[in-house]
């Protein structure tokens, strides 16, 4: 028996298990779309229930090569994580072919178990030394998890200096370290080994050569480079995402979202900016010539400046929220604004206008009156004092993606009741904001976010919305214009005739008659219309609980904006796919049903079902013992996965957000792992449990007026105070695991693996449910929820022998 466990490679190894989680969501992001962490969160910890079983199964034979054994783990997860994502790359998976190709889901479930792989080798060396020294588990659990913290902030700051494909190198290069470094903790002999492994390691530290990432060819970059003569003029990656601008001088690109078919001049030259792969936004030349911008002005969104231009004072003062490469500041130039305050919270973007293409772009960010910040467009907001004639929400996402259902799964706090309410707040009296969007057929989001400005308005004490909104329609976008004022006949005039004169379409307007709607670009009826006018109605919750997709306004309690997936209607829309109805399904809420199947069957397969078809299973504890793994596994991912949206906005990037809560909670659970050990009362769990609970409820009562009250305060300062907020929480979530792996350790030692793999079985599922939950019934329903699974737990404690 070694005397002490190998505290520092548990630590190493358990910051590479992280920090591959983390990067694979970046990865992903560029291969396919960034919907997949919680498929990679749920295979990674497949791979840690399903090492547990294996340990459980042959822990006899096992035993005797602890040492072996726990360096070959390591050995294998350096070798698998770059491999298993080569291979991952060979399998033509395309989630939009889900629903039609009968082979895709297989192709899923290899993808997955693929990504399973580098998680069950750290896995399984994490658990054999669960399972060598189980008595130390609540030291051995703090070291693993207070690598795993260091791991996920590490790998953000790594991705800063370098490009995903080629932080994989260094990954692997930190596993083998952990083998080399556990040769020497566990003083094991020859003890050439530990040279071997940490040479190798400075190897593939500085000889392994960056992988290559393949975009899915159903991504918009992709089909741009088909293009003759497209070539890639700059790329540029971060954290945030890899920047990619194409140029293409034989087949000139004309980026100019839903402009009037009566248009007579075409844009100028421009660059296409793709952000992992995805858009693109346009990189306009511009020499300082406002002439050759006039195509600016027969797009739908130039509509607020058409009806500002009727005012006496028409040279408004602009914010232009999601500014990237400069569309919408040019658009604001163009149309005469005095000042223009273009937020963007990429640096590479502004960067590549600001520097690398600055002659190209004309200098646009350094233009008299334009001031550009960087920053997440909410949490400018919310900190700002200024006052806007308009406020512009430029169209962030390609129409590809939008049309395809690809942002179902994702949060946007852009478009929530909230957010627009904080956009009113700062408009002038007459102010207005403006947003635009793809237009869908039937319309989705159009109607959505009429319903949502809808809401904002009543809720700022708004008895007559109705005066206040207006939408048109073009034949490719929509623009919603929501006021601080009630709109006047001059400018319902002025609006009228913008729509004339470029044949756009009325959507609605204060009085507008109905045989004003669907003109140009003509429906088979003029739905836009009728939806606007039954939403401003007596009957809206009808007309929503009746439409075929999901439009209920969006709350930053449960943001998933584009979700319009609706079980009611699925079957009639599926049923219509041989006849081109299957881009009017959200494919991203089944990918999400089909993971959620998926992990669940597979970790029957890999977890529970050997366990219990093995001849030890009449060895290990009872009912009492497995549902108390069972609970603190889904009680604990749903925590941290609702925590983390809710201080997404508090801390205004997701960045720092997923990094700062995601580390906290993991340092401090590694805190209470600690203490566990420490503390030999015997109501520990109970205790920490109902302080778990009790600061829960009243986060969930405190946290909104608490943010809104500091959100002003810097990033520092703010990053102190989520810690603060999180330590006391996360303590408390670190003690239920450990207590219960020593109290095993010392009644059913044989049974730890066993623990082991029932907690990953439900870490799997847990992680894809918490999504699921979430956009059911809103992140302070999940937490509500792991509080009960928690008391849940504390029942099953009393059923524990020992």
């Amino acid at each position: 028996m070694t005397p002490r466990p190998p505290f520092i490679a548990i630590g190493l190894l358990s910051a590479c298990v992280l920090a591959y989680e983390v990067l694979l969501t970046r990865l992903f992001s560029i291969v396919l779309w960034h919907h997949f962490a919680y498929m990679i969160i749920s295979a990674a910890m497949l791979g840690y229930g399903a090492s547990g079983t294996l340990l459980t199964l042959l822990k006899e034979k096992i035993a005797p090569h602890f040492g072996a054994a726990y360096v070959m783990a390591a050995a294998a997860l350096a070798l698998l994580m770059p491999t298993a994502f080569l291979l991952a790359q060979q399998i033509p998976f395309n989630p939009l072919e889900l629903l039609w190709d009968n082979t895709q889901p297989a192709k899923l479930l290899a993808v997955y178990l693929l990504m399973m792989l580098p998680f069950f080798c750290g896995g399984l060396g994490i658990g054999l030394v669960f399972a060598h020294f189980g008595k130390q588990a609540g030291r051995i659990y703090a070291c693993d998890i207070l690598g795993a913290g260091a791991g996920s902030l590490g790998v953000i700051g790594v991705l800063f200096l370098m490009p995903p494909q080629q932080v994989l190198s260094v990954l692997t290069a930190l596993a083998l370290l952990a083998a080399a470094i556990a040769v020497a903790e566990l003083k094991m002999r020859p003890k050439w080994l530990m040279e071997l492994f940490f040479g190798l390691a400075v190897l593939a530290a500085v000889a392994l050569p960056g992988m290559q990432v393949h975009s899915s060819a159903y991504k918009d970059l992709s089909q741009a480079l088909n293009i003759t003569g497209a070539r890639v003029a700059e790329e540029r990656s971060s954290p945030l995402g890899q920047i990619t601008v194409v140029e293409n001088t034989r087949v000139p690109l004309r980026h100019a979202p839903g402009m009037s078919l009566n248009a007579t001049s075409e844009p100028p030259p421009q660059l296409g900016v793709f952000v992992d792969g995805d858009g693109p936004s346009a990189l306009t030349k511009f020499d300082g010539n406002l002439e050759p911008l006039a195509y600016l002005g027969q797009l739908t969104s130039a509509l607020p400046y058409h009806i500002l231009g009727s005012h006496e004072q028409n040279r408004p003062r602009v914010l232009v929220l999601g500014a990237g490469p400069g569309s919408d500041v040019l658009q604001a130039l163009y149309h005469r604004s005095a000042a223009v305050d273009a937020v963007e919270l990429d640096r590479n973007v502004t960067g590549l206008v600001r520097q690398r293409f600055r002659d190209y772009a004309g200098n646009l960010y350094g233009q008299s009156g334009v001031h550009v910040y960087a920053a997440e467009a909410r949490g400018f907001v919310n900190t700002s004092d200024a006052r806007y004639d308009l406020i512009q929400v430029a169209l962030l996402d390609s129409f590809g993606t939008a049309s395809a259902g690809l942002f179902g799964l994702s949060e946007n706090y852009l478009y929530t009741v909230e957010a627009l309410k904080a956009y009113l707040s700062r408009l002038t009296p007459d102010g207005m904001l403006a947003v635009t969007r793809w237009l869908t057929l039937p319309p989705r989001d159009a109607l959505k976010l009429f319903a949502t400005a809808a809401t904002a308005l009543e809720r700022s004490g708004v008895t007559n919305p109705a005066a206040r909104l207006a939408m048109i329609r073009g034949w490719k976008t929509v623009t919603l214009l929501v006021k601080n004022s009630a709109f006047n006949a001059q400018e319902i005039a002025a609006l009228r005739e913008f729509c004339r004169t470029r044949s756009f379409d009325l959507a609605y307007y204060p009085g507008m008659r109905a045989d004003e709607a669907n003109r140009y670009n003509i429906l088979a009826q003029p739905y836009f219309f009728e939806g606007a006018v039954a939403l401003l109605g007596p009957q809206r919750q009808d007309f929503i609980g009746q439409y075929k997709f999901y439009i209920e306004p969006a709350t930053d309690d449960r943001p998933h904006f584009f979700r319009f997936f609706k079980w009611n209607a699925a079957a009639e829309i599926f049923a219509l796919r041989e006849q081109g109805g299957m881009p009017l399904l959200d494919w991203s809420y089944p990918l999400l049903v089909a993971t959620l199947v998926q992990a669940t069957a597979a970790s029957v397969l890999l977890i529970l079902a050997p366990l219990a078809l093995s001849r030890c299973r009449r060895s290990l504890p009872g009912a009492p013992v497995a549902l108390y793994f069972l609970a603190i596994g889904f009680a604990f991912m749903f925590m941290e996965i609702a925590f983390i949206q809710k201080f997404v906005l508090f801390l205004s990037h997701p960045l720092y957000a997923v990094a700062v809560v995601l580390c906290a909670f993991l340092v401090f659970a590694a805190a209470g792992s600690w203490l566990a050990g420490r503390w030999q009362a015997a109501g520990k769990v109970t205790f920490a449990v109902v302080a778990l609970g009790a600061m829960a409820l009243l986060y969930l009562a405190i946290l909104p007026g608490l943010f809104q009250a500091l959100i002003h305060l810097p990033d520092a300062a703010k990053i102190i105070i989520s810690v603060a907020l999180i330590a006391p929480l996360a303590i408390c979530m670190g003690v239920p695991f450990p207590t219960a792996m020593m109290r095993l350790a010392n009644a059913s030692e044989e049974a730890i693996p066993w623990a082991w793999a029932i907690n990953g079985f439900a870490s799997v599922v847990g992680a894809v449910l918490a999504t699921l939950l979430a956009i059911h019934l809103g992140f302070a329903a999940v937490i509500l929820l792991a509080v009960l699974i928690y008391a849940v737990a504390c029942v099953a404690l009393t059923g524990f022998a020992g």
